[in-house]
């Protein structure tokens, strides 16, 4: 598969670490357990949308844009490293900002990515929970061309057919890591939540014939939603790729019972995770993706879902700058 024949701007620090966490792996009494490094992209702090983003704004290059027009949460780590990115290449960003976190305090509404979206200059607006962004965004881009720009749309998360390559391309990256040092991956596991990392893997891990199942956590939406979101979307990877059939509807797992009170709302089990990581491995994981895929797994190993034998890759997709904005909620000691 050659994905040098789509268009492709340089944004992230590749190949990502695959790293062992022997303390972890050794305080939960096996499997072994490793995290790809996808929180060491660079840009920005680092994140997985930055894989997404080389395909995407390359894409808004060919297409003469000048101005980003994106969408997200208050914390979005999609909307940070969007804004970063069309610093990086010379363009104005539009935002879009949803309030999905009821009662937000100070810290989560100024600190954090929100801090960091304003850095990079990046034109916020707020809009209530709920609201329809496709109308949202097209009436931000009229806006835009009225002033003499020239928009580009890019969906939440970057996940649209485009964006999955940066994950299609991470799952081979993976593949000749674990090639390269003789590594067997019984499982991988990642969050999900837009949908296009999660069918991004799929499609790649299927297309190396890799033989790796991937197991999505949700953060958001319900089982089956989240599935058929998933599914749909490494489809469309795997037709615009040249590979239509590659993916199967049972290739497709998420669990989505770590959800906890909704997106955003901190549970018990991401805090202590959080916590573990921090302390175990030195390592950050963000409070609304990673945090909570991280306790999902975390979970399923102890209940003995997983041979002590075999070998799990965590992919670590970034997102540590929301930690600050959720400081007063993290109940360290």
């Amino acid at each position: 598969m050659l994905l040098s024949r789509f268009p492709r701007v340089s944004l992230a620090h590749l190949p990502t670490p695959l790293e062992y966490l022997p303390n972890l792996t050794s305080n939960l009494g096996g499997p072994g357990i490793y995290v790809k490094r996808d929180d060491c992209t660079g840009l920005a702090t680092g994140g997985n949308k930055t894989r997404k983003l080389e395909f995407v704004m390359a894409d808004a290059i060919e297409q003469g844009a000048d101005t980003i027009v994106t969408v997200g949460a208050v914390q979005s780590n999609h909307v940070r490293q969007t804004a970063a990115a069309a610093c990086k290449l010379g363009m104005r960003c539009e935002v879009l900002l949803e309030h999905r976190v009821p009662d937000p305090s100070s810290l989560y509404t100024h600190s954090g990515n929100v801090l960091l979206d304003r850095l990079f200059g990046a034109n916020i607006r707020e809009y209530p929970d709920g609201t329809d962004f496709d109308e949202a965004m097209s009436t931000v881009a009229e806006d835009v061309r009225s002033a003499g720009g020239t928009p580009y749309i890019v969906p939440g998360g970057a996940s649209n057919k485009i964006g999955a390559l940066g994950y299609v391309n991470c799952a081979m990256e993976m593949v000749t890591q674990a090639n390269e040092r003789g590594l067997v991956i019984d499982h991988m596991v990642t969050a999900t939540g837009c949908a296009g990392t999660h069918a991004g893997l799929i499609f790649g891990l299927k297309a190396t014939n890799s033989q790796i199942p991937l197991l999505g956590i949700g953060v958001n939406a319900a089982k089956a939603d989240q599935e058929q979101k998933v599914f749909d979307l490494a489809v469309e990877t795997a037709e615009y790729v040249g590979a239509p059939g590659c993916v199967e509807r049972a290739d497709v797992v998420a669990n989505c019972d770590y959800i906890g009170d909704g997106y955003g709302i901190p549970t018990p089990s991401m805090v202590e995770a959080v916590t573990m990581l921090a302390r175990l491995e030195g390592l950050l994981f963000d409070p609304v993706y990673s945090g909570k895929a991280l306790a999902g797994m975390i979970d399923l190993v102890r209940q003995g879902s997983v041979d002590k034998s075999e070998n799990i890759v965590f992919l670590h997709t970034g997102g540590s700058a929301a930690l600050f904005a959720y400081a007063d909620q993290l109940e360290l000691e």
